[in-house]
Formats: C-alpha cells, structure tokens, sequence
C-alpha cells in the first residue's frame, strides 16, 4: 500500500492563574492530576508487568482492559484504573506459540499475532494460501492446539498498495505519512519503507517535475518505513489531508490500543475509518516478513502504501499493506510511527 498525508500544525497552550491569597495557592496545588490516556495507562501496565499480562484492550464503553495471569496481578491493575480480566495463557505461552509459528508456518500470504480479547495468537491466511502451504500452515497451528486459532480472509496481502497526498517516485505512487523535524528544524516526511526502497526521489506530480523529497533512509522488509529529506522551498504543514477541504492537526505520536476507533488517509481511497483488531503483528508478504504491526479494519487500495493512520491529533502508523479492498472491506496492517521517531531522532508537530 501506499499513502501520503501531510500538514500538522500543533498548537500547545499553557495558562496559569496567581491570585493573592494562600487558600487559592493551596487548592490549585492539590488540583487532581488527569487520568493517563488509555494508551499511556496500556503502556506503563504492560510495563509493570511484564509477562503477567497477556495484553491490552479497550472494550465497548472505552474502558482499558488488562489481562493478566494471576489475583495478584488483577489487584495491580484494579489500583491502576484499569478493568483486569484473569485468563489462562499467559504473555509467555502466547510468545512461544508466535516463535513457534515463525519457525514452522513462514509462507507468504499469512499473518499473525495475539488477539488479546480471545487469549489466542490468530493466524490469518489469504487467499494465495492453498494446497501445500495451508496444509502446512495448519499442521502447525494443530501442533500448538487451542492457543492458536487460524482465520480465511478475502484477498491478498500486498505491500503495493497507494495512498493520504500522492506522492510519485520511480513508475510507482504511494502516499505521504506524516510531517516531522528534528531538534535542528530540519523538515522531512515518513512514507512506507517498501516505498522508499522504490526510489531516491520523490516528486508531488506524475509528471515527476516537481521534486519534493529526497530518501535519506528506508527500511523494508523486517520493518516498513522510510523518511525523506524535504526539497527547499516545498511547504510542509503539520496535518493529515481529509480530503473534505480540511485537514487534521497532528499534534504527537503515540502506541495504538486494541479496540480504539481509527482513520487512515490515503491519495487511493480517501480517508476510512476503523478499528485497531491488534498490534504487534507479523506479516508474510510476498517482498518478505515485516514484524511489530498493527492490524486495523481499515481497508485500503494500491497507492494507499504510506499514507497516515492516525487517531484525533495523535500520529499511530504508516500504512504497509493488505488484504480486501474498499468495496468489500479488508484488513491492513501498518508500521508504529513511534519506531522511525524514535530511530531518526524526529517528531511530529
């Protein structure tokens, strides 16, 4: 897939109130902190502890649930904030059926991870799968009995897929992500790694007369992200294109929660909305095995590829690829834009 959408622009205000009088001091000072985010909360619980929990959701009402192995660890995450819910495998078991699984059922045309609502690793098989390699593919999940659950879905995953503002490079268009700078104020954009592997130059138009970036580092397969180094002169504003004659302002990158509610932009098909069904998922593409995705209900086309996933104001991925279409709906996974932040020394604003 690929997809490009750009322009943010964050705006952080801070105001503070000095009034005469230490009883207005007082009662400031033991104002109530506000609760974490959901994903803040997911993340520091995770944290804490470790193989105890088996993963994170958000069920029907919003409300963040932890699955955790013992009493113990439900009492901690009672304390939290958060709704623990006890279940038979643990973190541990659930990581040892997905090495397992790595091992004996790598063929393209299958993903898998954790489903944390069903304490399972789901294996989902396209429709390339067939003949040998689904007997294969089965066989392993056999091997590994109930922890592992194995699903059809329509389609083919592809990470050739098109997408937010059109971007073009080589014979091929994907989708811008997101803006980002670095401490410097240097400006560049994230797209897809399959799309920056494409490409040293990326221009705005088909006609590829128009330069707006150039490649300064890819990764795909193993991840799928890329950043480019913005052309002089080409603007660059801190927001998603919702094609609707506004933009969303992206104002900070975060870790996506199973069961948050979604959208994705892309030059293809727009902007679609969804739900986050997993994270930390492998894919079996055909170009080759990219790993710590996240699986959405978003659907999305060829020229999706790079185009942003995004929740509100904060940045979660960069679209990678897929099975469906936005016809019949399907299944995309997308790369964590915390990880190219964090490996490039950027941010979004």
């Amino acid at each position: 897939m690929r997809t490009r959408s750009v322009r943010r622009a964050a705006a952080v205000v801070a105001a503070a109130g000095l009034v005469t009088g230490t009883l207005v001091a007082t009662s400031a000072a033991h104002a109530a902190a506000p609760a974490p985010s959901p994903s803040t909360l997911a993340t520091t619980l995770t944290q804490q502890l470790g193989t105890k929990t088996a993963g994170t959701y958000l069920d029907q009402t919003g409300k963040l649930v932890v699955t955790v192995t013992d009493a113990a660890a439900a009492q901690s995450v009672r304390a939290a904030g958060a709704t623990p819910r006890i279940v038979a495998r643990s973190a541990a078991t659930l990581q040892q059926a997905t090495a397992e699984l790595g091992r004996t059922a790598k063929v393209p045309g299958t993903a898998w991870g954790v489903d944390p609502v069903t304490n399972q690793v789901v294996v989902s098989v396209d429709e390339t799968v067939t003949g040998a390699k689904l007997t294969k593919v089965r066989a392993a999940a056999t091997r590994l009995g109930d922890a592992v659950r194995v699903e059809h879905v329509a389609g083919t995953f592809s990470a050739t897929i098109a997408g937010g503002d059109a971007i073009f490079g080589g014979g091929s268009r994907c989708s811008l992500g997101f803006n980002v700078r670095n401490s410097a104020g240097q400006f560049f954009f994230l797209t897809a790694g399959h799309c920056g592997n494409i490409a040293s130059q990326w221009f705005s138009n088909s006609a590829r007369t128009t330069l707006i970036g150039t490649r300064r580092s890819s990764s795909f397969p193993g991840n799928d992200y890329a950043i480019m180094t913005y052309a002089a002169g080409i603007a660059h504003p801190g927001t998603v294109n919702l094609y609707n004659g506004t933009s969303q302002d992206i104002t900070s990158a975060r870790n996506a929660v199973v069961g948050e509610s979604v959208r994705r932009s892309g030059s293809t098909t727009r902007v679609r909305s969804g739900s986050v069904t997993g994270t930390n998922q492998t894919v079996n593409f055909p170009q080759g095995t990219v790993t710590g995705m996240i699986r959405t209900t978003v659907c999305a086309e060829p020229g999706d590829s790079g185009g942003p996933l995004f929740a509100g104001t904060a940045a979660l991925g960069i679209t990678s690829g897929g099975s469906g279409n936005c016809t019949t709906g399907g299944t995309t996974f997308y790369q964590p834009v915390t990880e190219p932040l964090s490996v490039f020394g950027v941010s979004v604003f």
